[in-house]
């Protein structure tokens, strides 16, 4: 601990003469060895440096950023996790733990010199290794799962419906009317101040949405995002009042519907691979969706020499149910290539398994697009991501990764509904991944992927998560 302050001098001194390439690069050498505190005095010396341009200053100011939300994510100690572990596991050993770091069951990071575990490493251990979720299930037994009760009800509508209309689309609408709040707290910022805030919004550009109402709310002049931008939100200003905390809550009503497409019933046609919707929608985007050597490799497994759209993608949703299981993520925006993590760590988010989808049907020519917001299940609300792909002939095909590798031993006809269709329990906020704000957001946002908590910020900057809470109801009206 002595030499910290003299070293962190000698690496600042040095940078005075590096040229910002080797700069950057002497940032992300410190962050992977996990040397938090030389790579935030880096960073500080590359953004006062003059010849550092304005967008640099900006990146930069989002590095040291991302460093803060990661140290947030990775809070709990070894101590911690262990009492966690020792419900189900009493005897644990130290071996046992080093195996389950090792293999990537247990999330690690080395910070500073200090062991730091992921805030849900533990929970994730017992979905993740499957003697240890054994053991949980002895000692737990069996968990009410509403969103398979309520799918395993929901998803045979859905297919008799479709059949009996002859069309994948409207089938099931529900009718929901919901109550979002976003408070932050009292003297979270000076009295005074004005709060900048932006809410979730159904997205009024799908056609699984319909009939959306604002039917009240306590927001000031408030403004909802044009149609077509990507992120769909309403946005609103407060001035802070001093021991009272500014709260900012909208209700709306709207229609969601499900679909299905049988795609062995659909006349499929060939891409036009000059078409704009082609181009854009096979093409890499910075910076989740890049055909990485790894991607090849995961496409190779998964897809091997298949040529049929179809198959393909259902090759790539089965790949990612059985090697990628659901457990509880980091941040996103904590994250430099998310599809990149899965692979890395064997498991993901509906997100980031999302986006692994995405990745891999584009890397196989096969338009596809991350699409996100909320799954309103009765019981089981949430945020949740999906995707969508696109066949010539047929058009966009809701497919949800994560959810739908739920099993119904009780009807296995419906294993598998979500590669080709949706339900209707859903409330569809974003059409793709880390667009702009309207109006714009001047400070970085807290989560650069996706939006569905809100975001807030004042003069000051950017409010993170951890200084504000959200949460909805739902009246189901159907």
């Amino acid at each position: 601990m002595k030499n910290i302050v003299p070293c962190l001098l000698l690496l600042m001194a040095l940078q005075t003469a590096m040229p910002a390439k080797a700069q950057s690069a002497s940032i992300e050498t410190e962050i992977a060895a996990g040397n938090f505190s030389a790579a935030r005095a880096l960073i500080h010396r590359q953004i006062v440096d003059p010849a550092t341009s304005p967008a640099d200053a900006w990146d930069l100011l989002l590095r040291r950023e991302q460093l803060d939300r990661i140290e947030l994510d990775f809070n709990a100690s070894e101590e911690q996790v262990l009492a966690f572990i020792k419900r189900y596991v009493p005897n644990v050993t130290p071996e046992q733990v080093a195996q389950w770091k090792a293999d990537k069951s247990l999330e690690v990071m080395t910070i500073d010199g200090t062991e730091r575990y992921f805030k849900n490493a533990a929970p994730n251990l017992f979905r993740l290794d499957k003697e240890a979720a054994a053991r949980k299930l002895a000692v737990d037994g069996l968990v009410r799962d509403n969103t398979n009760i309520c799918l395993a009800e929901h998803l045979p509508k859905l297919m008799a419906a479709a059949e009996a209309s002859g069309s994948p689309y409207n089938l099931e609408p529900k009718r929901m009317l919901v109550t979002f709040t976003l408070t932050v707290p009292a003297n979270t910022v000076p009295e005074g101040e004005v709060l900048r805030c932006w809410l979730p919004y159904p997205h009024r550009n799908h056609r699984r949405q319909s009939e959306i109402e604002l039917i009240d709310s306590n927001l000031v002049n408030p403004i909802i995002a044009p149609v077509e931008y990507k992120h769909s939100s309403i946005y609103s200003e407060k001035t802070t009042v001093q021991d009272e905390p500014t709260v900012f809550q909208i209700q709306f009503r709207y229609t969601s519907s499900g679909e299905y497409f049988d795609l062995s019933q659909c006349d499929l046609r060939p891409y036009d691979k000059n078409s704009e919707l082609y181009q854009e929608y096979t093409a890499e985007r910075e910076i989740h969706v890049i055909f990485t050597d790894e991607i090849q490799r995961i496409s190779e497994q998964f897809v091997g020499d298949e040529k049929d759209p179809v198959q393909i993608v259902r090759k790539i949703f089965d790949g990612i149910g059985a090697n990628y299981p659901w457990a509880s993520a980091r941040e996103y925006s904590t994250m430099q290539n998310i599809p990149g993590y899965v692979i890395e760590n064997r498991h993901g988010d509906c997100g980031m398994v999302g986006l692994l989808l995405v990745t891999l049907c584009r890397y196989n020519g096969i338009p596809a697009k991350w699409q996100s917001g909320l799954m309103m299940h009765p019981g089981a609300k949430n945020m949740h991501d999906w995707a969508e792909v696109y066949f010539e002939g047929v058009g966009w095909v809701p497919v949800d990764p994560s959810l739908g590798q739920r099993k119904f031993p009780e009807n296995p006809a419906i294993n598998g509904f979500l590669c080709s269709g949706i339900d209707s329990y859903r409330w569809i906020v974003n059409e793709d991944y880390g667009m702009a704000f309207y109006p714009a957001k001047i400070y970085p946002r807290s989560e650069t992927v996706d939006f569905q908590r809100g975001e807030v910020e004042w003069r000051g900057g950017n409010l993170y998560f951890n200084q504000w809470r959200w949460g909805f109801t739902i009246d189901y009206e159907n």
